[in-house]
């Protein structure tokens, strides 16, 4: 994969599906994951949706606003397992168009905080 790219994967199962995201959520790919979106999202919902972030390297603010919009249309489950994807999916989620507020325990990288955290 090209370093300025972005990789969509969807795995779907019977009881889940997993959008994954690897690359750059900007320019013409952050377009590109809208469209891709507007596309799946009646299909992708009907079942718990988790987008794994983990692997996204960038987002501009268009990508980001893509991403807000994701979240505040489907409140998936994100994975994001770096600090900057952490952020990112902060940013998805603090400052939804539904005015929802991140919630920490959707995420697995904080998740696995809490639990270095206790073995401490």
């Amino acid at each position: 994969m090209g370093q300025h790219t972005l990789r969509i994967t969807i795995q779907e199962t019977e009881v889940a599906t997993v959008l994954t995201l690897e690359g750059r959520v900007a320019g013409p790919w952050a377009a590109e994951l809208g469209r891709v979106w507007v596309d799946e999202a009646p299909r992708l919902t009907r079942r718990n949706l988790s987008i794994d972030i983990s692997n996204v390297i960038f987002a501009d603010p268009d990508g980001t606003r893509v991403l807000r919009d994701i979240y505040s249309q489907a409140h998936p489950r994100i994975v994001a397992t770096t600090p900057w994807t952490q952020y990112l999916a902060e940013q998805m989620a603090s400052k939804s168009n539904d005015g929802s507020d991140y919630d920490s325990s959707d995420n697995e990288c904080a998740d696995k905080e809490q639990e270095n955290a206790d073995h401490d």
